[in-house]
């Protein structure tokens, strides 16, 4: 936990195992009793084992995952399932509250207005209050109310305050959050509508508000926030990334997807099954325009880059308090330490030299498609699946030192207020983010990319040291949805 002015984050380090467990309950029936007494003893004592056993069995489920370090990783399998205050009969979610529909998404429209709403989340850490995350267009005027259901049938509204993220390239449309207060009638509301008036009748559906709760344990140590995924079809790629996440110690991915081919979907919904990855439909094409790249004068567009951005603050804001960390980074890069194998090792050394305060950067390394290529870890087998083999690629392209080289970020989700593609905008602390150098880790950049061809490539290996566990993971994984 640290604290600086009115901000506050809370459960910042995870219990011990001796400070989770309930204690052991011993008794013993003294000697030279009546019959009737010790058998009493008997089963009061049975009973105690029992209940201990029981209790102790709990304990141990609900401290997963145990505290960071080298010898404390978890098992998607062995994670308990995150509780929900939107369960309806059969814990499934309610079709109805305050005798309207429930919709969470993944987008949905403000009445007749150019903004959209992603998700809404409760904000434990500044002011309490409800952080709906959006997709606004940026010279709109409006004034937003938020519309509560409390207790499932009782309706309150307050006048919403909202803040553009810097972060827009320009672009009509930006990230933003719209902020609502809890109202005295409503303090404890579990659905939202965003309206663009203050008529409750005025509104379609209800959104669910998450992060209601603050949990005691966080489910996972690392989750990767992968945004956005579109008209996508390189089936390798996709393993090799989700099976060198499982080497690197995640434990959690976060795919937004707008579109895929049929065998990407086979293998995203193996990992979905598996409960390794979170698939959140992404259909901001169908209400605006989007941008295939960065600068609007040369991709024209709406908004950024298919929604990157918002896609990646709502991300941060669905596994804040469920992860320690989360890494927001895209689907062909890895962030691979450089002495040590997972990232498990790699942040215990960061926290001890920079503390738990702030975010960690690592820098862009392209390793081009285009580059010559290796041929020691060839695989037969996977020669017709669509994609490459990442293991034939050990040449990256050198840093200009003058220049700014991009990067990716790993950071503890509860320090963030709002994030961008490169690093941070905003920390609850005022601490953005430390450059970890290059000796220490670096992101792994594998793509098609061209070069002058004057260019002195420099030879890294690195990702050899992966090969041994990697190439059996990925094989695997190919056997078991058919394509080898």
């Amino acid at each position: 936990m640290f604290k600086k002015g009115k901000y506050e984050v809370k459960y910042e380090k995870l219990a011990s195992e001796s400070e989770s467990n309930p204690s052991s309950v011993k008794r013993s029936c003294l000697p030279k009793i009546r019959p009737l007494t010790l058998c009493f003893c008997v089963v009061t004592y049975i009973g105690i084992v029992v209940v201990t056993s029981f209790l102790k069995e709990k304990g141990q489920q609900l401290q997963n995952p145990k505290p960071i370090g080298p010898n404390n990783q978890n098992k998607p399998s062995d994670l308990p399932k995150p509780t929900s205050t939107k369960d309806g009969p059969n814990g499934s979610p309610p079709s109805k509250v305050c005798s309207i529909k429930v919709e969470n998404g993944p987008l949905i429209k403000v009445n007749r207005h150019k903004t959209y709403v992603i998700g809404s989340y409760v904000e434990h850490r500044v002011t309490k209050e409800i952080k709906s995350i959006a997709i606004m267009q940026r010279y709109e005027p409006v004034t937003y109310y938020c519309v509560m259901c409390c207790d499932g049938g009782n309706i309150s509204s307050t006048q919403a305050e909202y803040s553009i993220h810097s972060d827009h390239f320009n672009f009509d449309y930006g990230t933003a959050d719209i902020m609502c207060k809890f109202s005295n009638a409503c303090s404890a509301p579990t659905h939202v509508a965003i309206t663009a008036n203050n008529l409750a009748e005025s509104i379609t559906s209800f959104q669910t508000i998450e992060n209601q709760v603050i949990p005691k344990y966080f489910r996972f140590n690392f989750t990767v926030c992968i945004s956005v995924m579109f008209d996508y079809n390189k089936v390798l790629d996709l393993i090799e990334a989700m099976e060198m996440f499982k080497l690197l110690g995640v434990q959690k991915v976060a795919i937004y997807k707008t579109s895929c081919d049929s065998a990407t979907q086979k293998v995203l919904d193996y990992y979905v099954k598996s409960g390794f990855l979170e698939v959140i439909p992404w259909t901001v094409e169908k209400h605006i325009k989007v941008s295939m790249g960065w600068q609007k004068g040369i991709s024209p567009g709406e908004l950024h880059y298919h929604g990157q951005i918002p896609a990646l603050n709502d991300c941060v804001f669905r596994y804040m308090y469920q992860s320690r960390y989360v890494a927001l980074q895209d689907i062909d890069e890895l962030i691979l330490p450089l002495h040590v194998r997972t990232w498990t090792e790699l942040l215990l050394e960061l926290e001890k030299q920079h503390g738990d305060d702030v975010g960690f950067e690592f820098e862009n390394n392209v390793f081009p498609f285009t580059a010559e290529t290796e041929n020691k870890y060839e695989q037969d087998a996977w020669k017709n699946v669509p994609g490459t083999n990442i293991l034939k690629y050990v040449n990256r392209i050198p840093n200009d030192p003058d220049r700014f080289n991009n990067i990716k970020v790993i950071v503890n989700p509860r320090l963030v207020l709002k994030a961008t593609v490169h690093g941070l905008l905003e920390t609850v602390n005022g601490r953005n983010t430390v450059r970890v150098r290059n000796e220490i880790a670096r992101m792994y950049h594998l793509k098609h990319f061209e070069y002058p061809g004057d260019t002195h490539l420099i030879r890294d290996q690195r990702l050899w040291g992966y090969a041994d566990d990697l190439i059996p993971a990925v094989s695997k994984v190919l056997e078991d949805c058919g394509f080898t």
